[in-house]
């Protein structure tokens, strides 16, 4: 494979993990034998809020009242969206048996989690959308317990849009806490929530390192780097959408990769002749990122052919994937790795980060290799059972008998013995490692 790179990297993507671990490591090691005491603590070191921790309904209701009407219906056009999509999903996995063998029945049976502890990030930008997206699917997998978690801002308290939607989304508590406080009064049970059975919901490194150690003691949607989007463009593309959707995704973060892989220099060199002026119009704040991502992590990648095309975004396996070619059908068959797929330029990674009903808790860094992203799924416990008759046990247990005792596993084949003695008392059975 011949690829050329109009544009390449000047930096990769890398945190400072061993200072941040050990920070985290602290904090939560503090947390966890201070308890509601030391997360107050640091929730006024780092969040500057001494207001309420757990809102009331008082506070709820409050915050919806400063939350203008044409927000509230596009946050529950959103929520509806992900609502459905997410009961689609739902649909997929169905609790079943099946006779293995005569007598002998298994089968599978799906359970929600009791407790969801839902991250939401508010800090340079108050990510309402996260809360639809991890709430909402939360509540449509059947969780029994659902806390909102959001930093408050100094002096001033969660968004009011965030605690609307995390409210109408379906959250039983919304906790004013942030950071790896946040994280430990979820995993925990503080202040009178039950322990999360898993975490979910993009945040800081701070956030995804809290998350991370945890992992094991609770779930975890999974382990979140900066986010990263790439583009697919062939001739037929219009370098403005393109160019506009790549400094769309950079405005995210200093560190956010975006790459564009093409089969036509043209479209490469007109897009890199826009985006400059494109980051050059945002606000101070957004342009900042965005000229940072842009100069040290993006990427412009020239192949030969679409079939390079794909072999190449499936190696960068792109947390968002967006084709603006032509045959989106060829593109949709041929591409795999990557944690969601739009296909032509009448969507946006946008939509799906907002309202388009498919989740925008996906899969950075390259994992799109071996995962996906949230999901009604990923609150569900798939688990299995099986019964048998005893006619049903014979053959089972006669395999299991010689089966662990050819591996060594003398106190598992015994388990088989008693139970061909017992239902079977007339008759011999030749149980040994080579019968």
């Amino acid at each position: 494979m011949t690829i050329k790179y109009l544009k390449k990297a000047l930096l990769h993507s890398r945190s400072n993990e061993t200072k941040t671990q050990k920070i985290v490591q602290e904090i939560l090691s503090e947390i966890e034998e201070g308890g509601d005491e030391k997360a107050l603590e640091y929730a006024a070191k780092f969040d500057n809020y001494d207001g309420e921790i757990i809102l009331s309904k008082n506070a709820i209701d409050a915050a919806t009242a400063l939350v203008p009407e044409k927000m509230k219906q596009d946050i529950k056009f959103a929520h509806s969206n992900v609502e459905r999509f997410a009961e689609a999903q739902k649909s997929t996995v169905a609790n079943f048996e099946t006779e293995v063998v005569p007598g002998l029945i298994a089968g599978q049976k799906a359970i929600p989690v009791n407790a969801a502890g839902c991250y939401i990030p508010g800090g340079r930008y108050s990510h309402i959308a996260s809360a639809i997206m991890t709430v909402t699917t939360a509540k449509v997998a059947g969780c029994d317990n659902i806390i909102a978690c959001s930093p408050p801002r100094p002096g001033v308290g969660v968004a009011p849009a965030i605690i609307y939607a995390a409210h109408i989304c379906g959250a039983d508590k919304i906790l004013s806490m942030g950071g790896v406080q946040g994280i430990a009064a979820m995993t925990f049970g503080l202040f009178g929530l039950p322990k999360a059975n898993i975490l979910v919901g993009p945040g800081n490194q701070f956030v995804a390192e809290a998350k991370r150690l945890l992992f094991g003691r609770v779930g975890i949607d999974m382990i979140a780097g900066p986010t990263d989007s790439l583009i697919l463009a062939d001739g037929t593309a219009d370098p403005m959408i393109v160019a506009v959707d790549l400094v769309g995704q950079a405005e995210h973060g200093y560190n956010s990769p975006v790459w564009l892989v093409t089969d036509d220099q043209a479209l490469a060199e007109k897009v890199m002749e826009l985006v400059p002026g494109l980051i050059k119009d945002l606000p101070d704040t957004n342009r900042e990122n965005a000229f940072a991502a842009w100069r040290d992590y993006a990427e412009v990648i020239l192949c030969d052919n679409r079939e390079e095309m794909a072999q190449t975004s499936d190696d960068y396996a792109p947390e968002h994937l967006t084709v603006q070619a032509a045959d989106l059908d060829w593109w949709l068959e041929n591409l795999s790795c990557y944690g969601s797929l739009f296909l032509g330029e009448e969507t946006t990674v946008a939509f799906g980060d907002k309202a388009s009903g498919t989740n925008h808790v996906l899969p950075t860094s390259g994992a799109a290799n071996y995962t996906g992203g949230l999901s009604v799924h990923k609150y569900m416990k798939i688990v299995t059972w099986q019964r048998a008759t005893r006619e049903g046990a014979r053959p089972i247990a006669e395999a299991t008998a010689r089966i662990s005792r050819l591996e060594g596993m003398e106190g598992h084949a015994r388990t088989a013995d008693v139970r061909l003695a017992k239902f079977f008392p007339d008759e011999k059975f030749d149980l040994t490692a080579n019968g």
